[in-house]
């Protein structure tokens, strides 16, 4: 999976605003959920509503679903397949994983980091608000249930980030769920980071169940983060200790980066059962 090709409309009306809390709450608070719209045969399409940019390599593009109180639904820690048309008018077909969960209904967002020879890059940096993106899904191995393990260590880098930020999104916002998860999430430059600000929120508000290590392999110079590569030093500080009741999600992106992960995590005594790569 190449997830380093991955990874707001105003309320219209006082019932539109009603009925969104409700369905937000019934799904984490009933455990009830409407018939999702994706399937898992065939591409359906979805209208662009909302693209920002948000720096010069970097968007969000916001897609409608059928109907105002429509749900995506995505199990929790999978992820789409989109199809789109590269450079050279060829079909290509790349997994993301959406930042926002079944409880924002109406809509669903995906956060694209667009590299200049990415064919899928290229489709996301020619989409325009009105045209339609074909989604397949859901897809993964992985599916979250409340109350599987204690707690979760999380590795990211680059736009690995998102199947955490779901997962990790998913499990602070449900009052049911007392999960607690610690991330380490590295990069190239500060400007690389995804979601900052959304993560930082969430460290804010859930600051006894949520940490995040940021790790920088060119921090600016006031930076009080870590530096470099992701080490064991890190892990083992930054990560719940190895345990049968813990698991260590890993999502880097680049080969090299889940090969050095895996070989720390085992070094340091995480059995193969508490690990899972996205």
């Amino acid at each position: 999976m190449d997830l380093l090709e991955s990874c707001g409309v105003e309320a219209v009306g006082i019932a539109v605003a009603v009925v969104a809390v409700a369905a937000g709450a019934a799904y984490f608070y009933l455990g009830r959920k409407s018939k999702g719209s994706l399937d898992p045969e065939n591409f359906r399409d979805f209208k662009l509503v909302q693209k920002i940019q948000l720096s010069h390599n970097v968007a969000k593009f916001r897609f409608a679903l059928p109907a105002p109180t429509s749900v995506l639904g995505l199990p929790i820690g999978q992820h789409i397949s989109c199809r789109g048309k590269d450079n050279l008018g060829e079909e290509v077909i790349k997994p993301y994983t959406p930042t926002t969960l079944d409880s924002d209904i109406g809509y669903f967002e995906l956060v694209i980091k667009m590299y200049p020879q990415g064919r899928m890059s290229h489709h996301f940096r020619e989409i325009k608000v009105g045209d339609y993106l074909s989604v397949k899904g859901p897809k993964g191995r992985f599916k979250y249930q409340v109350g599987q393990v204690r707690a979760f260590g999380m590795i990211a880098g680059g736009s690995g980030i998102t199947p955490m930020f779901q997962v990790t999104r998913a499990i602070l916002e449900n009052p049911k769920d007392k999960t607690k998860v610690q991330l380490i999430y590295a990069n190239v430059t500060y400007e690389d980071i995804l979601l900052k600000e959304e993560l930082d929120s969430l460290a804010r508000n859930y600051p006894d169940r949520f940490q995040i290590y940021y790790v920088l392999n060119q921090p600016p110079e006031s930076w009080d983060g870590g530096v470099g590569f992701v080490s064991k030093d890190m892990i083992k500080s930054h990560c719940p200790a190895p345990a049968h009741d813990i698991q260590v999600l890993r999502c880097c992106g680049l080969p090299p980066m889940n090969k050095a992960m895996a070989a720390h995590l085992d070094d340091l005594g995480y059995t193969k059962e508490m690990q899972f790569q996205f």
